[in-house]
């Protein structure tokens, strides 16, 4: 199983090394800004020939089930050249949040606004939905609605988009989900899955607070959170606070326990 950590943009092959990851994932642009990213002409040659698995984040603005057109359209843009530029460098995967709707709207939105934002996205690298923390307005949130966002975009023909998921440890614990049960179902409903994002968390079970903490130090019992990533079977990188000195003791820390 490869553990690894989200990394700075700027260098990510010396910072998996400065962690011992073997496994990273970045943006490839501001995380809080509309632009796109402007493409990697300094280290795109070196990344592709590595041996080093890449993963990307999507921007946090990319909101593809927003009530608002403005900012769906602005999302699907921003999705499609952060795919683009995630081909450059051969990228596994590019991470995007489940979105959220917006007040009283059908649930079902969610699913059918996903799926029009996929129709025509032309791209080899694989879109991992993320489930999140919570809120009533969450497309893929609880298992229920994750399992209903992934019903509704599996066989649609108008998806052209390879798909996957990618698990966050401290989202499921704040959505109120059990982690090993809950893992262990999603298996089941998603065939696999694909990453996971391995976080303790700064608040208590059903929260629905999106507050990450390092492994072992939060209020997520470390065994139930082992046997989650066990459970996942896929590449674990960490999201925690602090840099390598601390992510790479988290990325030690889940090593040993595994």
């Amino acid at each position: 199983m490869l553990l690894g950590a989200h990394v700075p943009t700027a260098a990510p092959l010396a910072a998996a090394q400065e962690r011992d990851a073997e496994v990273v994932q970045v943006f490839l642009s501001s995380p809080r800004r509309w632009a796109g990213p402007s493409g990697r002409r300094s280290d795109a040659d070196e990344l592709r020939a590595s041996d080093l698995p890449l993963y990307v984040h999507s921007p946090y603005l990319l909101n593809l089930a927003s009530p608002d057109p403005t900012v769906r359209s602005r999302s699907r843009e921003l999705l499609a050249s952060t795919c683009a530029a995630a081909e450059v460098v051969d990228a596994r995967g590019v991470v995007v949040h489940g979105g959220q709707l917006g007040k009283g709207e059908d649930p079902t939105l969610g699913p059918l606004r996903w799926r029009e934002a996929l129709t025509g996205l032309e791209t080899h690298v694989p879109v991992l939905i993320e489930d999140t923390a919570g809120g009533p307005h969450a497309v893929a949130s609880s298992l229920e609605r994750i399992e209903r966002l992934w019903t509704a975009l599996q066989g649609a023909a108008e998806v052209t988009a390879p798909l996957g998921f990618c698990l966050d440890t401290c989202h499921l614990f704040a959505a109120g989900e059990d982690l090993v049960a809950g893992t262990t179902r999603l298996v089941e409903v998603l065939g696999s899955i694909d990453l996971v994002h391995v976080n303790d968390a700064k608040d208590p079970h059903g929260s629905g607070r999106d507050r990450h903490q390092n492994l072992g130090a939060g209020t997520v019992d470390a065994d139930a959170l082992v046997a989650c990533v066990r459970a996942a079977g896929a590449p674990a990188v960490v999201e925690t606070p602090g840099g390598a000195e601390q992510q790479g003791a988290d990325i030690a820390w889940l090593r040993a326990r595994l």
